[in-house]
């Protein structure tokens, strides 16, 4: 008989954020507040909670699996789900003014559904069997596809939310039928008895492999590759601004997490027939995403195809984690890591610049938007252009070290013809990121455009902070991939 099989307080972060949630939805709805203020403080606090919470759990070495091998505690979970935490604080308090501007909390649902959300995010990152990844999937986008259509008088958003809906249950639809392939294949639907049964060789070869091609399929979708990106330009553009940083920060922390899960420690025994999936869905993502983001015109949906770029850096990470010759290489996990939590602070800093500069009435949204920001906010100015050489890769930035250590993982693989492609792709990129600090520094302001605000805030405090990791980060990138190494080398399971 198994021990330990209802172990609550390994689930105390869910256990905790469901009681919080519950008390902020049942207090909104007595609230008369219109602009939600007491609901978002209380939300904060919440993220502030979870945070000391999930510390303490790391910090006191509480790790084990529990009801019923569906749940995991480990160093992964807690570090990701921490990021996490700090990922949606951050966006809640860029987001505020915006929030308030447009009446966009008048009604209530905005900070409990990104509460929600959350749940739904840290279920997939603690998941330790394909039904737990399902269910915390399933929570996390049903909240995120209410969210895109929060703000009823916006056909644009209204619209986006409907393809969201329709491509995001197609790819749903995808991973579990991959699950259960997997499962008539195994016999098992927790992470361990799939790899257990796929190492004894007793798995059904051919319908194991169609499995893992459904869910790598699904993978692709949550990620947002090539081919399965469709949804990302027109979510990022069509949302309202808060709602596209919510979707474009945390969840990929998620997503990269079940990737994991489900890849490296469920799926590593056919590991060879997933990586050449990985290296084609890698190779159109990093010149589908460079070249047609040249051609954008509006700044919100020029980031989404850099999103999906970046992306394809992150698949190199994990296809590299096997060598031709066999061997693991958890360094190159660790890259993907050390690159999804560097990009998702950049991010957070682009899309919060963008919030920061946009206005009752006006939305910050085109690239001619920030035409001759230098003179009218020279802070905001060299933000943007931290930002654009960051996600360029230049360095000294963290941007440049992220793409290092993956190219690094790439070539101890033997992929050296990925990693020149990489490079070439990289080069591409950087022109439309080298555009928009051409606009900022060196054209003169577009007529009708607002100045940005000013006056120093809590906001920009946050801002400050945000931009000063980026560069400190990119000089000593030492401390967070030394973490991010000894992180999967404690909780994966090769």
């Amino acid at each position: 008989m198994m021990e330990n099989q209802f172990n609550f307080a390994l689930a105390a972060p869910e256990i905790i954020l469901v009681i919080m949630a519950m008390g902020i939805l049942v207090y909104d709805a007595f609230s008369h507040e219109a602009t939600r203020k007491t609901t978002y403080v209380f939300s904060l606090c919440a993220l502030i909670i979870l945070t000391v919470v999930s510390l303490m759990q790391w910090n006191g070495g509480i790790a084990g699996t529990t009801f019923y091998g569906m749940y995991v505690a480990d160093p992964l979970a807690h570090f990701l789900k921490i990021a996490s935490y700090l990922a949606v604080l951050v966006t809640l308090i860029y987001s505020r003014q915006y929030v308030v501007d447009r009446d966009m909390s008048k009604s209530g649902e905005l900070y409990p559904l990104t509460l929600c959300a959350l749940l739904g995010q840290m279920v997939m990152i603690s998941a330790s069997s394909m039904l737990t990844i399902y269910l915390g999937l399933e929570l996390m986008s049903l909240a995120l596809y209410t969210m895109v259509a929060l703000r009823r008088d916006s056909l644009v958003a209204t619209e986006s939310a409907m393809k969201y809906f329709v491509l995001g249950a197609l790819a749903s639809g995808f991973m579990l039928y991959g699950i259960s392939m997997v499962y008539g294949a195994t016999g098992h639907v927790d992470l361990a008895g799939v790899t257990q049964v796929i190492r004894s060789g007793q798995a059904g070869e051919m319908t194991l492999v169609l499995g893992t091609v459904f869910i790598v399929a699904g993978l692709a979708f949550k990620l947002g590759a090539v081919p399965f990106h469709m949804w990302i330009p027109d979510v990022y553009q069509g949302a309202p601004t808060a709602i596209t940083l919510t979707i474009g920060a945390a969840p990929k922390l998620a997503a990269l997490a079940i990737t994991l899960r489900l890849l490296i420690e469920g799926l590593n025994g056919v590991a060879l027939s997933w990586q050449p999936m990985l290296i084609i869905l890698a190779v159109l993502s990093l010149a589908i995403g460079n070249l047609t983001a040249i051609m954008q015109t509006n700044f919100k949906r020029m980031l989404a195809y850099s999103t999906i770029s970046h992306v394809g850096f992150i698949l190199l990470g994990l296809l590299s984690g096997v060598a031709a010759n066999g061997t693991v290489q958890s360094g190159a996990y660790a890259s993907s890591l050390f690159y999804i939590v560097t990009y998702v602070l950049t991010t957070l800093a682009s899309f919060g610049l963008v919030l920061l500069m946009s206005r009752q009435g006006f939305e910050c949204e085109e690239i001619d938007d920030l035409k001759g920001l230098n003179q009218r906010n020279p802070v905001m100015a060299f933000g943007m252009l931290l930002l654009m050489f960051s996600l360029a890769g230049i360095p000294p930035l963290v941007g440049f070290h992220a793409k290092l250590v993956v190219l690094q993982a790439v070539i101890s693989a033997g992929h050296v013809w990925l990693a020149i492609y990489a490079v070439i792709c990289s080069l591409i990129g950087a022109f439309y990121y080298l555009r928009v600090v051409k606009v900022v520094y060196f054209d003169d302001p577009a007529q009708g455009v607002p100045g940005p605000d000013t006056s120093w805030s809590f906001r920009s405090g946050v801002m400050s902070v945000n931009g000063a990791l980026i560069i400190l980060l990119g000089i000593l990138p030492g401390g967070l991939m030394a973490l991010c190494v000894q992180v999967i080398d404690a909780s994966l399971k090769f």
